[in-house]
């Protein structure tokens, strides 16, 4: 349903799910950035921004993560990466993967999200697949429906769910900060991946491999 505006109000109940605390969540993050840490900056309510940002319509810290490390691989770094015709691998620029890492964090408390992963999930909030799998140019419009899922839902509903547009057999999750408790994230023990050690991207091209995608040789191409 692209660019449908959303109506004066919901007539039926959103699908509530619950992750309980002990979940591990995956996060593909800036190295100089703490893995717990919300974003703090609404994206631009036409430009730019991911599918779910808060924007100066409605301000709130936000933090997207995936149930499965793969997840939050792929829905950071392959976006808008096309297939080769020759079927040679897919390669994710460098520069994509520059100063990121991945950390894993665990829920300190339960959290209950809106669920948008069937039909009948979306159907309840007057959608359909477009909010979870339309591209970004029509970010706008679905950041403008999580505003209205949002205000329709009230302060219980402290994130939302859905089948991640890159891996469809997993999961992404987007918090919201203003309705969890303070500290609903740590760190769970070990080290965070960092891509841009050689651990690092031999782990990153292990994660990538299935998907025909890896990153290219470092000889100083992009």
């Amino acid at each position: 349903m692209p660019r449908y505006r959303p109506p004066a109000g919901l007539s039926g109940a959103p699908t509530e799910v619950q992750l309980a605390a002990g979940t591990r969540l995956y996060r593909v993050h800036a190295a100089h950035r703490a893995p717990e840490g919300f974003n703090p900056v609404p994206a631009h309510c036409l430009y730019g921004g991911g599918r779910f940002d808060s924007t100066a319509c409605d301000r709130y810290g936000y933090l997207y993560a995936g149930l499965a490390a793969a997840t939050a691989v792929c829905e950071t770094l392959l976006r808008g990466i096309p297939f080769d015709p020759s079927g040679a691998p897919r390669l994710v620029p460098r520069v994509a993967v520059a100063g990121r890492r991945l950390s894993t964090l665990l829920l300190t408390t339960d959290v209950t999200l809106i669920s948008l992963t069937t039909a009948q999930d979306l159907a309840a909030v007057h959608q359909d697949s477009w909010l979870v799998q339309t591209e970004a140019h029509e970010y706008p419009y679905t950041r403008d429906w999580a505003h209205w899922i949002r205000h329709h839902t009230g302060p219980g509903a402290q994130g939302l769910l859905w089948s991640s547009k890159r891996e469809p057999g997993e999961r992404t999750v987007i918090l919201f900060e203003d309705r969890c408790p303070p500290d609903v994230l740590k760190a769970a023990a070990g080290d965070p991946v960092d891509f841009g050690t050689p651990h690092g991207e031999q782990w990153l091209n292990s994660v990538l491999q299935p998907y025909h995608v890896q990153l290219p040789p470092a000889d100083g191409r992009p």
